[in-house]
């Protein structure tokens, strides 16, 4: 994601950075909890998951470098939409998110650039969990019932 940024953000950005590292198996956050930080995945995988009810997580998407790790600390309420697990040790750039929401603010063009980039994950990650449930759901072999 950093790479897709204008090279004139890259450093503003990377200078907020600190490295992050999860043993694989660990949550790294649950859905509903505060969303005050970020991470670019630098190597590994995270699985995304969504509660469902009476059937506990559904992983929804699966993650690996150079993605997004998290992207309701830009909006309130500021919770995380999903769950994370990683799916194996994961080495990260880890943001916090206040300070990437000054720095946002003081400088526009890079707050624009950082939005267009965290709007496209969103709209990705809303196509693959609704994907994703429509798989869990959906009718079996195009029938009326749902699959159980």
């Amino acid at each position: 994601m950093l790479a897709a940024l204008p090279a004139e953000h890259r450093q503003p950005m990377m200078e907020l950075a600190r490295g992050a590292a999860f043993p694989g198996a660990t949550r790294i956050f649950e859905e509903g909890g505060k969303a005050d930080r970020f991470w670019i995945i630098r190597s590994g995988t995270v699985a995304l998951d969504v509660q469902v009810p009476g059937r506990g997580r559904a992983v929804v998407e699966t993650i690996g470098a150079g993605d997004l790790l998290g992207w309701s600390w830009l909006c309130p309420p500021r919770q995380w939409h999903l769950g994370a697990e990683a799916r194996d040790p994961v080495l990260a750039w880890e943001f916090d998110a206040a300070s990437v929401r000054a720095l946002c603010t003081e400088r526009p063009a890079l707050g624009l650039a950082l939005v267009t980039l965290v709007a496209e994950t969103i709209g990705d990650r809303l196509r693959a969990t609704r994907t994703r449930l429509l798989d869990l759901y959906g009718p079996c072999g195009g029938g009326p019932v749902p699959c159980l």
